[in-house]
């Protein structure tokens, strides 16, 4: 079943089309959090993505195709730095490049916006999310011990956001 705008619905998730990424906004509530639920164990509530979605200082992207999330990418904005707080893909369309395209979109969203730098926390034993943190230029920068309510640690990691590269002029 994959997270729709607005409900549930079993369909073939962008089978045939071309996902696009689009910054959410509150009409997504429903699709954030039933991805969230399939994608994250219900890591936020319904108002947790009220206010992610509603909040001006925070980005939240999604991976959109025929009209249902494949998966989001959210981070707030603060001076110069980016705190990214989701990034989740559908169990169902994992492994197919969908969140390092997320990620690299969030962070040149968030580059056009002036941060530098971006955060994350990401749970020490969650392989899949370190490789992805990992390509994307993360640096592991310490660790909070018990930060998940399973008693997990987390890694903090960083990475300076790379400029846009420039136009190379035609020949």
């Amino acid at each position: 079943m994959a997270a729709s705008k607005g409900n549930l619905r079993i369909d073939a998730a962008g089978v045939g089309s071309t996902p696009q990424i689009l910054r959410l906004d509150p009409s997504w509530l429903q699709a954030c959090v039933a991805l969230d639920q399939r994608a994250l164990d219900g890591l936020w509530t319904a108002e947790q993505w009220r206010r992610e979605l509603d909040d001006p200082r925070r980005l939240c992207i999604g991976l959109v195709a025929s009209e249902t999330l494949l998966g989001v990418a959210c981070g707030w904005l603060v001076a110069d730095e980016l705190h990214i707080t989701a990034v989740a893909v559908d169990p169902e369309r994992r492994r197919s490049g969908h969140g390092g395209l997320l990620l690299q979109a969030l962070l040149q969203r968030a580059r056009r916006h002036g941060a530098v730098h971006a955060t994350l926390e990401v749970a020490s034993d969650n392989v899949a999310a370190l490789a992805l943190y990992a390509k994307a230029g993360f640096r592991a920068a310490g660790t909070r011990s018990g930060y998940y309510s399973d008693g997990r640690d987390a890694l903090i990691q960083w990475c300076r956001i790379p400029s846009a590269p420039s136009p190379t002029p035609a020949t």
